[in-house]
């Protein structure tokens, strides 16, 4: 096995010999508390170790929006990771996946056998590399929302952070609703994570259990400016806003 090292000094505190990889990490916490900001910290240290990425950021309604909190979170400018990061867009109403672009794949991810298809898309735009692939995605408690393919959509992201080991994961999820079932996800992960919001605007972390690591268990405020959190909260209640209402049709 394989550990990544963030080299990220805050979360060195909490992660001194680093992620097992491959391993699955799933961070919880109440909508709003920038779970998605401390996921980009174990994005941006695989992109710098020399990883490739698929991202699946559901309260983004672009890319872009990843590149643009990269950027101001490490100073990491994705634009000098050509062929190492791949993005996949959620489109409801749809029944397939397609590649868009050179880095872009559209697909309905409500759809386990679709979720699949998309994936070894997304895998194809990128660089295959020695640390291999990390499949990061933020807001997939929103997929929960379909009557049609809650159940399935819901043990297939338990199946994939119990038992994959073909890429590394990094899921983000919120509890403010259907936290029995994320409670299942919680159960499975082989890395687990907490966040928290106090006011005005102050992020905490807390890490449950590592795989195969050593790690401190002591909750730790996360360095990041009032104005980003707030910033990226904004964009995701516009997202949920939108995407709530659609997925409860499907």
């Amino acid at each position: 096995m394989k550990k990544l090292k963030t080299n990220i000094p805050w979360l060195e505190e909490l992660l001194p010999e680093g992620m097992q990889v491959p391993s699955s990490t799933l961070i919880s916490g109440p909508g709003g508390t920038g779970k998605p900001l401390v996921e980009f910290a174990f994005v941006d240290a695989w992109l710098k170790a020399g990883g490739s990425l698929i991202g699946v950021p559901l309260q983004y309604p672009s890319g872009e929006m990843v590149r643009i909190a990269m950027n101001k979170l490490y100073g990491t400018d994705l634009k000098n990771y050509n062929g190492k990061i791949a993005y996949i867009q959620f489109e409801p109403f749809t029944n397939r996946s397609i590649i868009v672009n050179d880095d872009t794949v559209r697909a309905n991810l409500l759809n386990p056998e679709i979720w699949d298809e998309a994936i070894e898309k997304a895998e194809s735009l990128v660089d295959k590399t020695d640390l291999g692939t990390m499949v990061f995605g933020s807001a997939l408690n929103l997929l929960l929302f379909s009557n049609t393919f809650k159940k399935s959509i819901l043990e297939k992201l338990k199946n994939i952070l119990q038992n994959d080991k073909s890429r590394t994961y990094a899921f983000a999820v919120s509890t403010s609703a259907m936290a029995d079932e994320i409670k299942t996800l919680e159960e499975v992960a082989d890395n687990l994570m907490f966040t928290r919001m106090e006011k005005p605007m102050k992020l905490f972390l807390k890490i449950e259990r590592m795989k195969g690591v050593e790690f401190s268990n002591e909750e730790k405020e996360v360095p990041i400016s009032a104005e980003l959190l707030k910033e990226i909260n904004e964009i995701a209640e516009a997202t949920r806003k939108t995407r709530i209402p659609e997925i409860r049709k499907i």
